[in-house]
């Protein structure tokens, strides 16, 4: 990155009293801030001092106002705060491609469940999400909302790449991989609390109830308890299959949100994964108690989940975030794609083209997916005051000429291979697409030698299909 921001009379900062700050990028063809109003600055820059936005406007302006201890040019790139993947099992990178073509509930059972019993141990949590967060930072994500088991490895994987994220500590009803006695989930989920840094602002922790259908009511109640007594946001599956719906509906007399609500568990300090099968009563619900919705299109297509209700929830002013859920109902996490996929499949159910623009899924990726997770005052956007997490694309492809609308062009055109320059908390994550904290080789032969293990336990009639 050349630092030729002041090559110009009109940048000439001599004789000039300028604000001082540690980082001050400029030149870049545009500025998509992701606000309320979804601003755009052609010819942008922004000003960043000790990991904070301090402001975004023209080049020109911003170079006649501050001096920057880094001072860097991003002519022919486009400058937008980080994406926000609301849904993740990041871990579960090591079973990418296992098990495919297969409904939910035979893949749970017959594929993800026997895997996890055998395979999910600590080193694996690491090696997984570690390569989760180096492929999320290459695809633009600058935070991701994790739910799984050894959720102390996750957080190390976190914490070594320099990515922003949400922890959440799986907890089931029957035995999983970190707990054979489910009588002692509580002593786990409590200790994964405690145990947590204080202070560590990027990484803060989280309780994960796999589903309202592994999980009890008395479970519900704890786990949600326990949350809001530590203020740490509440994750659980919702409604991803109609069979869930019905299982559900026929054990307790109502719907799932209904179910979760009459245990109070559903608030602002909630996130529901999928929400697929929400009729339009529970729609109401979730918008009158603000819990959040994360949808997955990608994996929901995949599974033949279904196609959640986006528009009505859109309309009802449910709060929502994108996310990608894991490897293996995916097959990938980058969130480009998830987006142009969301905004395109609710156009084609619902006959209308207007429904789901570009600025209202490009908001539901950014500061949609900071809200639900509780964390819109920290980023999901530029504006002035949040962490400064952000990121730029190279405009420089074929498939990204002409550009005439910034916004139309993140959501249909661009992909995660395209984020060229990755900042978190305004410090560099990714350069030229190089992930800076991270041996990338070593991370991929480390999940390739686990992988090699998996595929040997599986069943030759599985290898061989």
């Amino acid at each position: 990155m050349p630092e030729n921001l002041r090559t110009s009379s009109a940048r000439d900062p001599a004789g000039k009293s300028l604000r001082p700050v540690d980082l001050l990028l400029g030149d870049a063809d545009w500025v998509v801030t992701c606000d309320d109003n979804m601003s755009l600055v052609p010819g942008g820059a922004l000003a960043v001092d000790k990991g904070v936005v301090i402001e975004a406007g023209s080049t020109d302006d911003l170079c006649n106002r501050y001096i920057g201890g880094r001072e860097e040019s991003l002519q022919g790139c486009l400058l937008m705060p980080g994406l926000v993947n609301t849904h993740v099992h990041a871990a579960m990178s090591c079973f990418r491609g296992l098990g495919d073509d297969l409904p939910l509930n035979r893949w749970l059972h017959e594929v993800v469940f026997p895997a996890e019993r055998k395979h999910a141990k600590a080193e694996m949590v690491y090696c997984g999400t570690l390569l989760s967060a180096v492929e999320m930072l290459l695809d633009g994500v600058t935070t991701f909302c994790d739910g799984y088991f050894f959720e102390r490895e996750a957080a190390r994987a976190a914490r070594d790449s320099g990515i922003r994220a949400v922890l959440g500590q799986g907890i089931l009803d029957f035995p999983s991989p970190d707990q054979p006695d489910p009588s002692q989930a509580r002593a786990t989920a409590e200790a994964f609390l405690q145990g947590f840094p204080e202070g560590e602002e990027r990484l803060r922790p989280s309780l994960f109830c796999h589903a309202p259908y592994t999980c009890g009511p008395e479970t519900l109640r704890w786990v949600k308890d326990l949350c809001r007594e530590r203020g740490v946001l509440f994750q659980i599956h919702l409604s991803e299959t109609a069979s869930e719906v019905e299982v559900l509906t026929d054990e307790y007399g109502v719907r799932p949100a209904h179910y979760l609500d009459n245990l109070g568990i559903l608030d602002e300090g909630t996130l529901c994964a999928h929400g697929v099968w929400l009729d339009a009563g529970e729609i109401s619900l979730l918008a009158e108690r603000g819990a959040g919705i994360s949808h997955n299109v990608e994996s929901n297509m995949k599974l033949a989940s279904g196609i959640a209700p986006l528009p009505e929830m859109l309309r009802a002013g449910v709060r929502l975030g994108l996310g990608t859920d894991g490897c293996a109902s995916n097959n990938d996490l980058d969130l480009f794609t998830e987006m142009d996929r969301v905004a395109k499949i609710h156009k084609a159910v619902s006959g209308d083209p207007t429904v789901c623009t570009a600025r209202e899924i490009l908001a539901l990726a950014t500061r949609g997916g900071a809200s639900i997770l509780g964390r819109d005052r920290e980023t999901g956007s530029l504006e002035a005051g949040r962490r400064a997490d952000m990121i730029a694309l190279d405009l420089n492809q074929p498939h990204l000429v002409p550009l005439y609308d910034p916004v139309s062009h993140l959501v249909y055109a661009a992909k995660g291979s395209d984020v060229r320059h990755v900042w978190i908390d305004g410090a560099l994550v990714v350069r030229d697409r190089e992930v800076l904290a991270v041996d990338v080789d070593k991370v991929m032969r480390d999940v390739s030698n686990l992988a090699e293990s998996i595929a040997a336990g599986r069943p030759s009639h599985e290898r061989e299909s």
